[in-house]
Parts: structure tokens; C-alpha cells; sequence
């Protein structure tokens, strides 16, 4: 059976600005299949430095979805397949809460257009492979139909006959 999910931990960067406006800048720079360590579901802080912070954020997962297969064909087909992270900076809170992981531009599109923050983060090459072989077993190209003819063209008229 092929596998639909993938439970994943998200890379989330936060740097240090010097604006008048804006203090800090965070972003989803990576994403790593989670690994079975034990370590719990807290995130954790990979690195530490005055220009900011690494977090590793444990607990998302892909889904993947038979109707979303082209989707998945065009990412994993172009140059640099990402995997999109859509999160969110709740008031209070010292991290990001990642709301959703996505393979899909089509899905990613939907997240962007709704005014949700959408990053996009390289896709690892493990990822990549078992993306590519489910869009491959579920990917059906849609049946093209014989496109209808003008009214006036099929009544034997002609398209630029005036008068």
C-alpha cells in the first residue's frame, strides 16, 4: 500500500533586525523527516547566535492526496521542489505555530491567497522520492475533449462573413 503521510519537523528561523518597525523576522527554512529519538513533541533550539535563532519544531506531518497529484508532479519536476509551511505568529507566543505542511502548489497557492504566511523550504531528496512515486502511481492526465465548434460555423456559416 502506498504510504499517504509523513509525520515531518519544520526548521523555523528567526532573525534580528534593526528596523524601526520591525524587530525580528522569522521563516520556515527547512524541513526533516521526524525522527523516532524519543526527544518529545517541545521544540527545540538548534542554534543560538545575536543575529538570531534556529528552532527544530517537531509534530507536522504531509498528506498526500490522490487529486492533488499533477500538483505534486509539477514541484517535484522542477528545478528546486520545495515543501510549503504555512504558519502563523499567535499573540504571546515565542514561536510560530505551523499550521499546515503541503507538497502541492496548488495547495500552497490557496494558503497564500487566503492571507495566510506561506514559506517555501527546500524539499530533501528522501522526500522528494516518495512524493515523486506517489504522483506517479496516482497521476491520471485529464481526457482531453474535441472542443465544440461556433454556433455559426456549425450552421456552415463562416466566422468572419459580416452582413
Amino acid at each position: 500500500m502506498t504510504k499517504t503521510s509523513l509525520d515531518v519537523s519544520i526548521v523555523l528561523e528567526r532573525r534580528r533586525l534593526s528596523n524601526a518597525w520591525v524587530s525580528e523576522q522569522w521563516e520556515a527554512t527547512g524541513v526533516v523527516p521526524a525522527a523516532d529519538e524519543g526527544r518529545g513533541d517541545a521544540p527545540r533550539c538548534l542554534r543560538s547566535a545575536p543575529e538570531g535563532e534556529q528552532w527544530l519544531v517537531p509534530g507536522a506531518r504531509i498528506e498526500l492526496f490522490t487529486d492533488e497529484a499533477e500538483n505534486y508532479l509539477l514541484n517535484v519536476g522542477g528545478a528546486e521542489p520545495r515543501v510549503f509551511v504555512m504558519w502563523r505568529m499567535e499573540e504571546g507566543d515565542a514561536l510560530p505555530h505551523v499550521g499546515a505542511v503541503t507538497v502541492s502548489f496548488g495547495e500552497a497557492a490557496r494558503m497564500l491567497d487566503s492571507g495566510e504566511q506561506v514559506d517555501g523550504a527546500p524539499m530533501p531528496p528522501d522526500i522528494r522520492q516518495w512524493v515523486e512515486s506517489f504522483a506517479q502511481a496516482f497521476y491520471r492526465p485529464e481526457v482531453r475533449k474535441k472542443g465544440g465548434r461556433f454556433a455559426s460555423v456549425r450552421d456552415g456559416g463562416s466566422r468572419n462573413a459580416r452582413g
